[in-house]
């Protein structure tokens, strides 16, 4: 019998929740696992189920976490690696961690999070806009530090830790939607592709029903 359940929303959509999947699967807890269907903005099972109504959100262990920075964190107690060991380093990692989880709206908005190939040719043309390249510009510029404070090949190091696992929906934006990133960045979008967890999350993606997709995000040009 599981030791808990982690519920989250569509793969296909649901960044959030890959940030939190994939700290449990890096720290190896045993939890069900319950996938809500998004329907675009409030999703009444999802406020039905969870207590602040959002996704991620993790009973484990007697324990009761709605936030997916706050679950990386409580997998990080079970598994103490995924921060670094070095004081300095590890704040520098939770400093961009917490930006992640606050920031780059700008991104967000032109450019929503699709584990998989969009379903038209104009959804592919959505508009990039100042606030989105200001944001991108900031996340390039903040992985080549990372980068070269760890060593590489990912933002914590030799293997995926909790700041990637908060910047891997970025990755998956800069892959779904082609976006023109320099070497550097765009070696670490294929390192995080090439993960086998996340390859795991694209194969389950491609595996949920077809009425489980937005039209919003597939078919309508932003802007």
């Amino acid at each position: 019998m599981a030791d808990g359940t982690l519920f989250i929303g569509t793969k296909r959509y649901s960044s959030w929740s890959l940030r939190g999947w994939l700290a449990v699967h890096f720290a190896g807890l045993d939890v069900e696992e319950v996938v809500i269907p998004l329907a675009g903005g409030a999703t009444p099972e999802v406020k039905a189920k969870t207590p602040a109504g959002f996704v991620p959100y993790l009973e484990h262990d007697g324990a009761h976490i709605w936030d997916s920075l706050a679950i990386c964190e409580y997998c990080a107690e079970f598994a103490p690696g995924l921060w670094p060991e070095d004081r300095a380093h590890r704040a520098l990692l939770r400093s961009a961690s917490a930006e992640m989880h606050s920031g780059f709206a700008g991104l967000r908005k032109a450019f929503p999070h699709i584990a998989g190939p969009v379903a038209s040719a104009a959804a592919r043309d959505r508009q990039m806009t100042d606030e989105a390249r200001a944001d991108i510009a900031r996340i390039v510029a903040l992985w080549d530090e990372l980068l070269k404070a760890s060593g590489g090949p990912f933002l914590h190091g030799p293997f995926m830790g909790i700041a990637d696992a908060m910047f891997a929906p970025v990755a998956v934006r800069f892959r779904t939607w082609a976006l023109d990133v320099p070497a550097q960045a765009a070696a670490y979008v294929g390192q995080v592709h090439d993960h086998p967890l996340v390859r795991r999350w694209f194969a389950e993606a491609e595996q949920e029903p077809a009425e489980w997709r937005l039209e919003g995000y597939e078919t309508k040009v932003a802007g």
